[in-house]
């Protein structure tokens, strides 16, 4: 009998109507409704003699360094383990509240709801995680079709899938823990309906196992080149192609993983926050429409404005952002708490001296986008708002690429 030991749910998180929403600051109104359910998924592997790592994967922008502490002391409650080894991964989806984290960027001011927090935080506390004994293997394939890099199709980007497969003892597929890199905005402004964007739907076409997604190096990746309109029925078709794809993946063997838990090692980049300029630059007048063109020049002059919101806000000095590895035999999955490019997330997988890398970002905080070495020459919209200079991108990379050495 296997001795890793595997409990997985996913709970119904979708607050009520009449909340702001977060993602755009184009967006105007309050959520009117509900196009399919935010969920928070916990994946936690470990054995009888060891706490191993709790995934919590939630649907939200971001999570935020008070609501990561939160929902870790939750889900460390539920599942009777130290809440070091918790880890809290947002999807960003940007059809989700702003309630949850509050404000994550000057772009767009928000302001904490205690009330849905609560709610947030007593789902995840009161979750029941019943353990049984699973076999784990290691998949990944191409997918195509769901998101290029937005700012040059043929850009960089890693459009592989990581598919960590958890089976019962009888060969039935139990749970998922997947990966991918490409911002959920298959919905956009204009929605005012909870969603989970496609994430949503390719957990739903995965169904009924149990699937935690984590959001990838997606800084500069989205479906601006792949996405055919928005809305509901945009939301399931890009949904659907993962998930086939992840499908017909889990028919072929995969690479067994050793029947122990994971482990989890942290550390800290301590980050300068970059000096702003006193005057940002000027605006090309944006033709509004929602092709590639149009929706580049439509973001590059909201980075204009957000870059002018920065300069007038009191940034701290430093900030200290918290990096997670996590590892499970020959795979490690790198945690950062910010929306990395996808140029430094395919340079720590070739650097990294593990077999398997995965870069997750988007985990126990949000610290803004960390942009490439051309973005920031063009000033694009991510490196107009972003908190950090290219001496402090290298920083980051340093720290976690020694994190995933040592």
């Amino acid at each position: 009998m296997s001795d890793l030991l595997l409990a997985a749910t996913s709970l119904d998180i979708t607050p009520p109507p009449g909340h702001r929403m977060d993602g755009y600051s184009a967006r105007a109104g309050v959520a009117t409704g509900t196009a399919d359910p935010l969920q928070a998924t916990i994946i936690w592997l470990s054995t009888e003699d060891s706490p191993g790592v709790l995934w919590l994967s939630l649907d939200a922008i971001a999570a935020g360094t008070a609501l990561t502490a939160e929902l870790s002391a939750a889900a460390a409650t539920a599942a009777g383990i130290p809440a070091e080894n918790v880890l809290v991964c947002a999807s960003h989806t940007h059809s989700g509240p702003s309630g949850w984290t509050g404000e994550i960027h000057p772009v767009i001011p928000a302001d904490r709801e205690p009330a849905l927090v609560d709610r947030l935080v007593a789902a995840v506390a009161n979750a029941s995680l019943v353990r049984r004994p699973v076999r784990a293997s290691w998949r990944s394939t191409e997918v195509i079709g769901v998101g290029t890099n937005r700012h040059r199709r043929n850009g960089p980007h890693d459009n592989t899938a990581g598919i960590l497969a958890l089976h019962d003892l009888d060969g039935s597929l139990a749970a998922i823990l997947l990966d991918f890199a490409c911002h959920p905005t298959a919905h956009g402004p204009e929605n005012l309906h909870w969603s989970a964007d496609w994430p949503g739907a390719t957990r739903a076409a995965l169904a009924p196992a149990v699937v935690g997604y984590l959001q990838g190096a997606a800084g500069d990746v989205s479906p601006r080149f792949t996405r055919q309109s928005r809305g509901p029925e945009e939301v399931t078709r890009l949904g659907k192609i993962l998930a086939e794809e992840v499908a017909e993946s889990l028919k072929s063997p995969g690479l067994d993983l050793p029947s122990t838990a994971p482990t989890i090692r942290r550390t800290t980049a301590h980050l300068p926050v970059r000096d702003l300029p006193t005057t940002s630059p000027t605006p090309e007048a944006a033709v509004l429409g929602d092709s590639p063109t149009q929706r580049i020049a439509q973001t590059r002059e909201d980075g204009v404005r957000g870059q002018s919101l920065m300069s007038t806000t009191t940034l701290p000095p430093t900030y200290d952002l918290p990096l997670s590895r996590v590892t499970l035999g020959p795979v490690t999955w790198l945690h950062l708490p910010v929306e990395l490019f996808a140029l430094h997330g395919i340079y720590l997988q070739a650097t990294s001296p593990h077999p398997v890398t995965r870069v997750i970002g988007y985990t126990d905080g949000y610290f803004g986008y960390v942009v490439d070495p051309d973005a920031a020459h063009q000033q694009t919209y991510e490196a107009l708002i972003t908190f950090f200079d290219q001496h402090a991108t290298n920083t980051l990379l340093t720290t976690a690429g020694s994190l995933l050495a040592n």
